[in-house]
């Protein structure tokens, strides 16, 4: 490095710490000596998948830094976690070039594979996490097809078609203006504010990176002044106080990457709010039977233009509890107004006791109002309202549209819908991946699948967990059905779910090779070739073969096993054949079982076993006789179900 380069560094440093020191910049990795980033850390540093996620899922730093000035992506780069790098820099782990941390994060990557991925994520070539939601929310601005709008405000002739929902969420003037009188469909401003400021204010509130040379471009010094000094005024006006500061050029790459962050941080979380004071807490859980009774008026406190129902999958109890909400009346007479709530003006029908002795069950369904303008982020949303079908069309009550999939991954969706935000657990996390790829809304349905192959963590082997070696917490292994998630990542076309499928079968290869469910399973994936010859692979076994070879061979590539194996295949290959009880015959798991006898027994004795239940020399020696035992009955699967693979 020459001087001058070094000099400019040394400057662009001291100028960096300069603005931390007075809190004008933040610092990108602070100290966070919390034992929650130490557990993320250690998880990090041993590629635990499932704590990382764990730890991510509880609002966890991810850019943070330890006692020892390591980023959790840094400790992930420098031992060689792929998986869990993918993982960090997909929730918004920071790998910036040009800066201290980002290069040391490359240059401790532990080989080009990691660096190349690294490098994909680098900030410049990146967009903030948040940034289709606002991108999403700039664009109705200038959406004229489907109709979303429900209010229009004048400035000096100009007229904007603006969304109530939204200034509700995004101004503390506009809701409390709009919540006293919801009816509200026009609003003019004072004749001192020019158009020009106004265009300003809206493009703040509907998330957009504002700009004062943008606006001002063309005027004269005192047609600026005026635009200036109405921008100052509506600011105050709308109680949007921020305005005025981010319409201030900033030409520091990082202040402004930093003003940014933040204002999409703030509209976030403003229309997070929003959207579980309003939304969430007026869902309506009613009598599936009695669904058509409901109608909601259009003119609503909480300006919804669309009810979605979801549901429930199985019937429940009905409970004998005297403050639930009665449902709607059996009888045919015409729905009566609920005037209780927040919610003036829902009807839900003639109310009737009902003595505790008439319990007897009753299917659910939850309705969530809700705002077309979101919705239009799902293609299949999109498409219904610009159809000419009746759901595009307004009517006095709202639209009841069914959503095929429970409560709970409708709230999931809406949610995602309004905050970008997709916190759910692996319970739901397959229905959750279904419902995003039938409504089009694939950053969802990837997240599901990074929730599928973190939770459901496959890096732990049957061997390892029967004899540990290291510290890896082997307890607390999730139940998952691995045969649906593989299906699921067929049926969805979801790459990341076949390959995690596959990585935990081989993981724990033992426990399903001779599982009839495991052969019809290779048998799908042969199936799924179109027109496959004889000499076709099958892509299951390919990938169970490959990440076979990594649980046993690649963890000790530096000790010399790869030799071991390769010069002994011809003896181990014959121990593998010496598995079966009677030529071509496969063991069943309880002949395995038969033959491994308890692993305390086995340490006391001071001997080590393979699968076979042949005492082994040492431990590198009896992974590489597992290894050829579970290809010899990859092998013999393939020839019993006339595979050439």
């Amino acid at each position: 490095m020459d001087v001058k380069k070094k000099h400019e560094i040394e400057a662009a440093l001291y100028k960096e710490n300069q603005q931390i020191s007075s809190g004008t910049l933040k610092e990108d990795n602070p100290l966070d000596s919390s034992e929650n980033f130490r557990i993320f850390c250690e998880a990090c540093r041993r590629g635990d998948l499932k704590v990382c996620q764990e730890m991510i899922s509880t609002g966890v730093n991810i850019n943070a830094r330890d006692r020892f000035d390591y980023t959790p992506l840094i400790l992930a780069s420098l031992c060689g976690h792929y998986e869990v790098i993918r993982l960090l820099l997909e929730n918004g782990a920071l790998c910036e070039r040009d800066t201290f941390q980002g290069e040391r994060c490359l240059y401790n990557a532990l080989n080009d594979r990691i660096r190349n991925l690294l490098l994909s994520y680098d900030y410049q070539k990146s967009t903030n996490p948040l940034q289709p939601l606002a991108a999403h929310i700039t664009s109705l601005l200038g959406r004229d097809n489907p109709k979303t709008t429900d209010i229009t405000i004048e400035a000096y002739g100009e007229t904007f078609h603006l969304h109530k929902f939204l200034l509700a969420a995004r101004s503390p003037y506009f809701a409390r203006k709009l919540s006293s009188a919801p009816n509200t469909t026009s609003w003019k401003l004072p004749s001192s504010i020019p158009a020009a400021s106004l265009a300003v204010a809206l493009q703040y509130l509907y998330f957009m990176e504002v700009s004062l040379r943008r606006v001002t471009v063309g005027l004269g010094q005192e047609e600026e002044a005026i635009v200036l000094d109405g921008i100052h005024k509506i600011s105050r006006q709308l109680e949007i106080p921020q305005l005025f500061e981010c319409v201030t050029e900033v030409s520091d790459r990082r202040l402004l990457r930093q003003r940014r962050s933040e204002e999409l941080d703030r509209g976030r979380d403003q229309v997070a709010a929003w959207f579980r004071d309003n939304i969430l807490k007026n869902k309506m859980v009613v009598d599936t039977e009695k669904v058509k009774n409901v109608q909601w008026d259009r003119d609503n406190s909480i300006f919804a233009d669309i009810l979605l129902r979801a549901d429930d999958d199985e019937e429940e109890d009905e409970p004998n509890d005297s403050n639930a909400s009665p449902g709607p009346s059996e009888s045919s007479t015409p729905p009566v107004r609920n005037t209780l709530g927040p919610l003036n003006g829902i009807p839900i029908g003639p109310m009737r006791s009902r003595s505790p002795s008439r319990h007897r069950q009753r299917r659910k369904s939850t309705l969530y109002p809700a705002h077309k303008a979101m919705l239009l982020r799902s293609e299949y949303f999109l498409t219904m309202f610009n159809s000419p079908f009746k759901e595009a069309h307004d009517t006095p009550h709202l639209h009841i549209v069914t959503v095929d999939c429970s409560p709970a991954v409708l709230e999931t969706i809406l949610t995602f819908m309004y905050t970008e935000k997709t916190d759910f657990g692996l319970d739901i996390a397959i229905d959750v991946l279904f419902a995003a790829d039938q409504y089009f809304i694939e950053k969802l349905k990837q997240r599901a699948a990074i929730i599928i192959s973190t939770l459901g963590n496959g890096s732990t082997s049957a061997v390892e967990s029967e004899n540990p070696r290291g510290e890896i917490d082997i307890d607390g292994d999730e139940a998952v059905d691995i045969y649906e998630i593989l299906r699921a990542g067929w049926d969805t076309q979801v790459q990341r779910l076949e390959e995690f499928a596959a990585r935990y079968i081989a993981y724990r290869l033992e426990q399903y090779v001779d599982e009839a469910d495991f052969a019809e399973l290779v048998k799908e994936s042969a199936r799924r070739v179109k027109a496959r010859q004889e000499t076709d692979t099958v892509e299951l076994v390919d990938d169970i073969r490959y990440y076979l070879s990594e649980r046993f061979r690649l963890r000790f590539e530096d000790s010399g096993l790869e030799e071991l194996m390769d010069e002994n295949a011809e003896v181990l290959a014959n121990a593998a054949e010496d598995l079966s009880i009677n030529e071509g015959s496969m063991h069943t798991k309880e002949d395995v079982q038969e033959f491994v006898p308890d692993i305390d027994a086995q340490i006391a004795a001071g001997a080590i076993r393979t699968l076979d239940g042949e005492i082994a020399g040492d431990e590198f020696a009896q992974d590489a006789i597992n290894y050829q035992i579970l290809l010899g009955k990859i092998d013999r699967l393939l020839e019993n179900l006339d595979l050439d693979a």
